[in-house]
C-alpha cells in the first residue's frame, strides 16, 4: 500500500498529460503555473533549495511531505514518475510551488548535481532486463446498492472517445481505459465472492481493489466482507465514496466508520486513499483514476512481454455457433494468434483473440483482457492458462497435470484441518493460524476474536480473517481456501452448498456452542505451529574393544554395549576423549556371524558405520536419533 501523503498540497487543475514517463536521468521541462497570489503572499512563502535533479522520494523528503503526494502533483503537470525515478528541477520546483514553497536552484554546476542524484538513485528505478511496467488490474467491490455498476459504466462513458461513441460492441467481464497515456483494466465481476473465487483457484487477478462506500449509507456488512477479503489478498485499497451529490450524504461518518474497520485515511495520518465521487454525475471519476496510477507506480508492476503468456480465465461459455469461449487476462507475457495454450487439463490452438471492444487482435500483451476462441472444452473460471512452444509440450504438460489430478497432489493452495494444520505450516513457514470467524449474533463476534487474539505467542499468532454473523457461505469456504485458513462457527451451521464446497475443497469447518471448548482447541492447535527443534535423543553408548580390517571394505569396530541399544541404520556418533570425532550412521551390525537389526546392553557385537573407518579402541559410540519438539515442550 502506499505511503501516507501530505496535506498541504493545493489543489489544481491538471494539464494537458505528456504521454509515457519521466527519463530515469531527468523529467521533461516542466514550467511552474504562474502562482495566483499577492506579493505579500509570495513574501510569505517559506524558500526552499531545490537540486538541479532529485528522485522523487528525495524530493517528498525535502518538501516534508511523502512521495506519494509529489507524485500526484507531478501528475497535474504532466510528469508521470515512480518513486525513485529522478526529476529535472523545473518538475520539482513545480511541486515545491504546488505544496506552498518559493524554490531556488542549488547554485552547484548543473552536470555535478545531476550525477550525484543519479548515483543516489536506487538501483530500483531500473528495470529488470526484459521487464516492462504493465497496467494495473483494477477490481471494483462494495455492498449492493452502492453504486458498484455505476461507476464501472461512468469510467467506461468518460474514456470512450467520439469514434467509439456507443461502440462497446461487447461485454468481455473486462476493458481498460486510457489515463493520462497509461492503461488501467478493470475487471467486470460480480464483487468480492468472484474475486475470491479466483483466489481459491490459486489466481491472483487483481493489483488493487476499489472499494465503493455509500456516502448516504455507510459501511455495510458487505463493506466490511469487501474489506476482509480485500486485506486477504494482500492489494493496496482505494476508496471511492460514492453518491457524494446526494443531501443525505454524511463524509465524515462514513471516514469514522472505515477507520473502525482497519482503514485509516490520509487525511488521518494513515495510507489509505479516499476518493469523493458521484458516478451519477460523473465527478471524482477523473481524480480517482489518477489515484489509481499513483498506487500503480507505487507498485512497481512489471511483466516480461516476451515470455511465453501465462494468465487467468476471468469468463467462459459454450456459445452455440462459436464453441467454448474463454476471456482471459495475460498477466504475464504475449499471447498471439495460433498460440497453443493449456488450461486445466486440455490445451487448444488460439484460433481468434477479440478485445472488449469487438476488434480482432493479432496479440495481447501483459494485463491485456482478450476473448478466445480455439478451445476444446469450456475452462472453469479462475483456471490458469499457459502458452507452449509447441503441440508437443502443450500434450505433455497435460499429461502432467493429469496424473498430478490423479494422485490428488492437484489442488495448489488447498485448506487444511485443525489437526493438519501443525505439519503444514511448518512446511509453509507460515507462522500463523488463519480463522474465519462465524456467530448467531454480532454480539459474540467481539469477545471470541479478542479471546482467540490473545492467545498470540513469539512463535505464532491467531489472525481472524474475517468475522461476520449467520451460517457459513461459500463464500466463507472459497476465502478459507484462498487464504489457507479454518472456519470456526459458533451456535451456527454451515449452509448445504458451504458443506459440499468444504468437502470438495477440504476445508475444514469446526462448531461449537461452547466457548471454552473453540479457545481450548485452538489453543492446542496453535502449540502445535510453534517452530519445531530437532532434539538429538541419545539411545545409547557402546565402548570399541577391537578394530578389525576387511581389506578395501575398510575396519569393523568390536563393541561391547554399555546401556540402550545400537540399531542398524540409525545414526551414531564417536566420541574420542569426550569430543565428537564423526557422525554418520550405522551401516552394519554382526553378532558373530549373523546380521542383527538391533543390539541391546551387556552383548557385544561387530559394527560398521557409513563412510568412516578411522576407529580406536576406546573410542565410545553413542547411538542417537533426531526428534522434532516444539519450542516450549518439556518432552
Amino acid at each position: 500500500m502506499p505511503a501516507s501523503t501530505g496535506r498541504r498540497g493545493r489543489p489544481s487543475r491538471p494539464s494537458r498529460p505528456s504521454r509515457g514517463r519521466a527519463s530515469p536521468r531527468s523529467a521533461a521541462p516542466v514550467t511552474p503555473p504562474p502562482p495566483a497570489e499577492t506579493q505579500t503572499e509570495a513574501l510569505a512563502r517559506p524558500n526552499v533549495t531545490v537540486p538541479r535533479a532529485i528522485t522523487v522520494q528525495q524530493l517528498g523528503n525535502l518538501l516534508g511531505t511523502s512521495g506519494v503526494e509529489v507524485i500526484k502533483h507531478l501528475m497535474r503537470h504532466g510528469v508521470i514518475a515512480s518513486i525513485n525515478r529522478v526529476v529535472n528541477y523545473d518538475a520539482a520546483a513545480a511541486v515545491a510551488t504546488d505544496l506552498g514553497f518559493e524554490p531556488e536552484p542549488e547554485p552547484k554546476a548543473a552536470k555535478e548535481a545531476v550525477a550525484e542524484s543519479a548515483e543516489a538513485a536506487p538501483a530500483l528505478a531500473k528495470a529488470a532486463p526484459g521487464q516492462v511496467l504493465r497496467p494495473p488490474v483494477v477490481t471494483i467491490m462494495g455492498h449492493v446498492d452502492h453504486g458498484k455498476t455505476s461507476l464501472l459504466d461512468a469510467i467506461r462513458q468518460s474514456k470512450v472517445t467520439d469514434t467509439e461513441a456507443g461502440g462497446i460492441t461487447q461485454h468481455i467481464g473486462a476493458y481498460q481505459v486510457e489515463v493520462k497515456g497509461q492503461k488501467i483494466t478493470f475487471l467486470d465481476t460480480p464483487g468480492h465472492e468472484a474475486f475470491t473465487a479466483m483466489r481459491a483457484r490459486g489466481a491472483q487477478a487483481t493489483d488493487i481493489a476499489i472499494l465503493v462506500v455509500a456516502a448516504d449509507d455507510g459501511v455495510m456488512p458487505q463493506t466490511i466482507e469487501a474489506i476482509d477479503h480485500a486485506r486477504a489478498a494482500g492489494v493496496p485499497i482505494i476508496v471511492a465514496m460514492n453518491k457524494i451529490d446526494k443531501p443525505t450524504a454524511n463524509p465524515d461518518k462514513i471516514k469514522q466508520q472505515l477507520g473502525e474497520h482497519g482503514l485509516v485515511l490520509e487525511e488521518w495520518g494513515g495510507d489509505v486513499i479516499l476518493v469523493p465521487v458521484s458516478a451519477k454525475k460523473k465527478q471524482g471519476i477523473q481524480e480517482l483514476l489518477e489515484n489509481l496510477l499513483v498506487v500503480a507506480e507505487l507498485a512497481d508492476l512489471k511483466s516480461d512481454p516476451n515470455h511465453h503468456a501465462e494468465g487467468i480465465v476471468i469468463e467462459a461459455e459454450l456459445d452455440s455457433s462459436k464453441g467454448p469461449i474463454a476471456t482471459v487476462l495475460v498477466k504475464n507475457g504475449t499471447l498471439k494468434l495460433s498460440d497453443r495454450i493449456v488450461v486445466g487439463e486440455s490445451w487448444g490452438k488460439v484460433k481468434a483473440m477479440f478485445n472488449d471492444k469487438g476488434q480482432r487482435l493479432k496479440s495481447a500483451g501483459p494485463s491485456t483482457p482478450v476473448e478466445v476462441m480455439g478451445l476444446p472444452t469450456v475452462p472453469a473460471v479462475g483456471e490458469r492458462f499457459l502458452a507452449t512452444a509447441d503441440d508437443k509440450e502443450a500434450r505433455s504438460l497435460v499429461d502432467k497435470r493429469r496424473k498430478e489430478a490423479l494422485s490428488g497432489h492437484a489442488v495448489a493452495g488447498r485448506a487444511f484441518s485443525l489437526d493438519e494444520l501443525s505439519s503444514q505450516i511448518r512446511a509453509g513457514q507460515v507462522k500463523e493460524l488463519g480463522i474465519i470467524l462465524k456467530t448467531d449474533v454480532q454480539g459474540s463476534i467481539e469477545p471470541i476474536k479478542d479471546s482467540l487474539e490473545r492467545l498470540k505467542t513469539e512463535e505464532a499468532a491467531v489472525r481472524v480473517i474475517h468475522s461476520g454473523s449467520g451460517n457459513v457461505s461459500e463464500t466463507d469456504v472459497n476465502l478459507a481456501v484462498a487464504s489457507r485458513a479454518i472456519i470456526i462457527g459458533f451456535n451456527t451451521r454451515p449452509d448445504p452448498g458451504a458443506r459440499k464446497l468444504a468437502e470438495a475443497e477440504g476445508v475444514d469447518i469446526r462448531v461449537y456452542t461452547i466457548i471454552y471448548d473453540l479457545i481450548e482447541d485452538v489453543r492446542k492447535a496453535l502449540a502445535g505451529l510453534l517452530e519445531p527443534k530437532l532434539v538429538d535423543v541419545v539411545d545409547g553408548h557402546a565402548e570399541i574393544r577391537q578394530v578389525f580390517s576387511m581389506g578395501k571394505r575398510g575396519k569393523i569396530a568390536g563393541v561391547s554395549v554399555n546401556d540402550g541399544a545400537l540399531r542398524r541404520g540409525g545414526l551414531a556418533r564417536v566420541l574420542r576423549g569426550g569430543a565428537p570425532v564423526a557422525e554418520s550412521s550405522v551401516t552394519s551390525l554382526k553378532h558373530f556371524k549373523e546380521d542383527v537389526k538391533e543390539m541391546r546392553a551387556g552383548f557385544e557385537c561387530g559394527l560398521g558405520m557409513d563412510k568412516f573407518n578411522d576407529f580406536q579402541v576406546g573410542d565410545i559410540v553413542e547411538a542417537f536419533h533426531r526428534e522434532k519438539r516444539s519450542a516450549g515442550s518439556t518432552a
